[in-house]
């Protein structure tokens, strides 16, 4: 073996034996765009307030969920949303959570033919059982013990909202929410769809960026800056933490 094998052989044993990186994609979060500077956010988030998780399941965090090679387990996302979830907890002003899921398994979902051929698309190559199903739809454990009486537990029915077909709408009329903050999988789609579709409903939604992700880390900062221009403030969520004590002083 030459000195060159041996390299070889010494690096490939040390890339195995490395600890995974971990990412964030805070710093992808954008400036706020020039209108939401003359709004008073620590303000509006003393509004009544709901908290709302999207599609932030095994599927995407756990070894073995079908959606885990995007690997979200090492982007930040979880991490983000248990400091939000928990801050939102701690104030009386949230009087809403809401943990909306999202299945890939659609066989027994009303379709459209746009809906059949690009629901089956996803699943091609995974024949799981119901339990196996199950699973990956479930909410990550890591949110799961965040849950608590009283919370909202829905899946999304339509292709990227759950102010569709679910009872989430009537809950926050119920509950007479004025802000929404969001967090959740995917940012450009899941997540960028219902602050859209909460923003025409008359609500004040806030996307946590760091508490999001997309399907291709590349592709965030385009997300954040067309949400935060158009739909909804896209802050981090340290600066959440800052404006809930901001509210407090």
């Amino acid at each position: 073996m030459t000195l060159t094998d041996t390299s070889t052989v010494e690096h490939n044993t040390a890339t195995r034996n490395a600890p995974e990186q971990r990412t964030t994609n805070v710093d992808a979060i954008p400036e706020l765009a020039e209108h939401w500077k003359r709004l008073d956010l620590a303000s509006i988030l003393r509004r009544p307030a709901a908290f709302v998780s999207v599609s932030q399941s095994n599927s995407l965090y756990k070894p073995g969920g079908v959606q885990y090679g995007e690997r979200h387990d090492l982007r930040g996302s979880l991490e983000a949303t248990v400091t939000v979830a928990k801050a939102a907890r701690a104030r009386k002003n949230f009087v809403s959570f809401n943990w909306v899921g999202y299945s890939l398994f659609r066989h027994d979902y009303p379709q459209t033919e746009f809906d059949r051929v690009q629901y089956s698309s996803w699943v091609e190559g995974h024949d799981l059982t119901p339990e196996q199903v199950a699973w990956d739809d479930a909410l990550v454990p890591e949110l799961r013990e965040l849950v608590e009486p009283g919370d909202l537990e829905v899946y999304e029915q339509g292709l990227q909202c759950a102010f569709v077909g679910t009872e989430l709408p009537l809950h926050l009329v119920r509950k007479r929410v004025e802000a929404i903050v969001f967090t959740g999988i995917h940012l450009d789609w899941c997540v960028e769809g219902n602050v859209r579709a909460a923003r025409d409903a008359g609500y004040l939604p806030i996307v946590i960026g760091d508490a999001t992700a997309a399907h291709k880390p590349e592709t965030e900062a385009a997300s954040f800056q067309r949400i935060n221009q158009f739909f909804a403030p896209v802050i981090s969520s340290q600066r959440f933490l800052e404006l809930l004590d901001e509210g407090e002083n």
